[in-house]
């Protein structure tokens, strides 16, 4: 169980396990926080922390080893996140539970998630850890994911939208304009799938061709409607591209601070599964990952 009370509602939650990753994840959090107003907690749990522990320590099954070892990686966690915002109210917080079933509990009330690209105990080939996706494919809240790369400011926040259903992901897209002081570009993209054998482009396929041209690119202007009054001072473009909606985005992120995708979510028996845009973005756009659950 958690070591301390329960935090406030709205607050910014670091899964924190001592990783490259997690530290790097740790300071984008730190920045979250400070830039919302909000406490940040920091999230461990020992079992997570193994790494630290010798393996004599853990064929002894000593408990309170290793509550002491995350308890240390808590410490210089917190004194971490104070270095970098010294006015920062932090809450610390141990769980024994594992670490995607612990971050999906506690990120229920919390306003925005925050979590390293990989953790410890994955393979270094991966581009996504497992804890990762499994609160990517269950979070109720926002989950932003850090990635690897340190990249300088390019002043865009960019959404990706299929239709004006993704007004949570649009919404949370211009306050991040807003706090982050940048443009925002909308993007949607569309294909044109022609039937097999058809025959080479004639005047009725270009027409064909344009009407849906001109349809897509009303999606995205439809879309931000509802929202642009609420936020007159973020310059906003939107683009309509003939292209796969996972290629357009990982190649959009390119020049962009953060990318922001709702989390359409199908369920199955075997699950909540994230659709193949979603793991297109998370595992190979340049620049962090916003996942904002729809509905």
């Amino acid at each position: 169980m958690p070591e301390t009370a329960t935090p406030r509602q709205g607050r910014v939650l670091a899964g924190y396990d001592g990783s490259e990753p997690a530290l790097r994840a740790l300071d984008r959090a730190v920045d979250e926080a400070v830039r919302r107003g909000t406490e940040l907690e920091i999230l461990c749990g020992w079992p997570w922390g193994r790494h630290l522990v010798p393996e004599s320590v853990m064929r002894c099954g000593d408990g309170q080893v290793l509550h002491d070892q995350a308890r240390s990686a808590m410490n210089r966690a917190v004194a971490r996140a104070h270095r970098r915002a010294p006015g920062l109210s932090v809450v610390p917080t141990l769980t024994t539970e594992s670490p995607a079933r612990a971050l999906v509990r506690s990120g229920q009330s919390a306003g925005l998630t925050v979590l390293g690209s990989r953790g410890y105990g994955g393979f270094a080939g991966l581009l996504l850890g497992s804890v990762t996706l499994r609160v990517a494919a269950h979070t109720a809240s926002p989950l932003l994911v850090v990635r690897d790369d340190v990249r300088r400011t390019r002043g865009t926040v960019l959404v990706g939208v299929e239709s004006d259903a993704d007004t949570d992901a649009l919404r949370f897209g211009f306050e991040e304009a807003v706090r982050l002081g940048a443009d925002l570009q909308v993007l949607h993209a569309w294909q044109y799938l022609a039937s097999p054998g058809t025959q080479p482009p004639g005047p009725l396929f270009r027409d064909d061709v344009r009407i849906l041209a001109k349809t897509a690119e009303a999606v995205p202007e439809f879309a931000i409607a509802p929202l642009r009054d609420e936020y007159p001072g973020v310059v906003v473009r939107t683009e309509a591209l003939c292209l796969g909606a996972g290629h357009a985005l990982t190649e959009a992120s390119r020049e962009a601070d953060v990318v922001v995708i709702a989390a359409h979510r199908a369920s199955h028996r075997l699950g909540l599964q994230l659709g193949p845009v979603t793991h297109a973005v998370l595992h190979h756009a340049h620049c962090p990952v916003a996942l904002v659950p729809t509905g």
